[in-house]
């Protein structure tokens, strides 16, 4: 299976159901689609590129994980939650963009996604899990955008990455549980 095109009247992609699928490099998602399920593309590992219709509200645990020819990604404004390890393991994407409606990004989400040069956080975050950004060895930088520091859980990359917070909100951030123990990293950015 190399190309496939999900008819209009699917409204579901259940978990699993292309999983393995290592052959498939091209994937059309129709706007009917409401509901992506846990690893439905997992270790389909020549997709290269795949757009999510902004009928989705939820990136659902390992949906995406081990997509390592996988570019680029656009996840459109929909979408309020990524959950854990959806992106875990996707070595070659270079970029990713994640909208404005975005409030919780899971653990492990981005873990091992090795091409990753750097990352802006939308104000909308109010939680980021444990090891979202791990593994991540080209990330330099994390473009935090939020006023209010979000409720943060240990990612060691952050030791050795700039973090760019807002100018008003850098005392915030550096006196922040999560935060503290990275505050050398931690600057002051006029976003």
């Amino acid at each position: 299976l190399t190309n496939i095109t999900i008819p209009n009247s699917v409204t579901t992609i259940k978990s699993y159901t292309f999983s393995g699928c290592s052959s498939l490099t091209n994937i059309t998602i129709p706007n009917s689609v409401t509901t992506i399920e846990d690893a439905a593309f997992l270790g389909c590992s020549s997709l290269t590129n795949i757009t999510i219709p902004n009928s989705v509200t939820t990136i659902k645990s390992y949906t995406f994980s081990g997509c390592s020819s996988l570019t680029n990604i656009t996840i459109p404004n929909s979408v309020t939650t990524i959950e854990d390890a959806a992106f875990l393991g996707c070595s070659s994407l270079t970029n990713i963009t994640i909208p404005n409606s975005v409030t919780t990004i899971k653990s492990y989400t981005f873990y091992g996604c090795s091409s990753l040069t750097n990352i802006t956080i939308p104000n909308s975050v109010t939680t980021i899990g444990s090891s979202a950004f791990d593994e991540c060895s080209k990330l330099k930088e994390i473009y935090c955008t939020p006023t209010n520091p979000p409720t943060l859980v240990e990612n060691k990359v952050f030791n050795s990455i700039v973090l760019y917070v807002p100018m008003k909100s850098v005392d915030a951030y550096k006196q922040a549980n999560g935060w503290k123990k990275y505050a050398n990293q931690i600057v002051g950015y006029d976003f």
